[in-house]
């Protein structure tokens, strides 16, 4: 897939990790169905692999549904079987290279600039700033794009709508969110609660397209 493209057009990436594999699930069809599709179903969540194929299987093969969290070759090569179309890592792990050979386009997590020139060279697609808002929020994310003007950066941790349009008027090109738009949906919460969040971060990522 083309995450970059991907990135660029939703603005928005939706990080699922819950304790309950059905609510999971239930709650990336949520998402999709909200328009929200480009979503991350981290490898730390209850039985995340089988849900990843439980939502490939619902969802088709074109939605952009990736495995967040993914940490080592292991888990690339495992993510890949169950259908994750993309990975999505915390750190600069093995996890970034068995995914590349692959196939596998990566939004590599990196935090300082050494991190950053790295990434790039190992063949990361995009850079997600994590944790975004302890590195120092919008005002960190403007000054790495002092020497790094074109760099794809995704802030993630800590994001919640507010954080969200400061990151896209500050340059991100797409926001992570996890427990502000998810909720408790993921562990068996409401769905009608988890619809009003969506259509509010929905609303943000539009309003910062215009």
């Amino acid at each position: 897939m083309e995450l970059q493209a991907a990135l660029a057009a939703r603005r928005l990436v939706a990080i699922v990790r819950g304790s309950d594999a059905d609510a999971a699930l239930r709650t990336v069809l949520t998402l999709a169905e909200e328009g929200i599709d480009l979503i991350e179903l981290s490898l730390t969540g209850t039985d995340a692999l089988t849900v990843i194929e439980r939502a490939r299987e619902a969802l088709g093969p074109d939605r952009p549904l990736g495995a967040g969290t993914v940490l080592t070759a292991d888990d690339a090569r495992a993510a890949h079987r169950a259908g994750a179309a993309f990975v999505v890592t915390p750190g600069l792990g093995a996890g970034v290279g068995a995914a590349r050979e692959l196939g596998m386009p990566v939004l590599a997590g990196v935090l300082t600039p050494t991190e950053i020139v790295t990434a790039r060279a190992l063949g990361a697609t995009a850079l997600k700033i994590f944790p975004a808002a302890q590195a120092g929020g919008p005002a960190y994310l403007k000054a790495l794009r002092g020497p790094f003007p074109d760099a794809p950066f995704v802030p993630v941790g800590g994001v919640d709508a507010d954080a969200a349009r400061a990151y896209l008027a500050a340059g991100a090109i797409a926001v992570g969110v996890g427990s502000p738009l998810v909720g408790d949906a993921a562990d068996g919460g409401s769905l009608d609660a988890l619809t009003e969040r969506a259509r509010a971060f929905r609303a943000v990522v539009e309003e910062a397209a215009r």
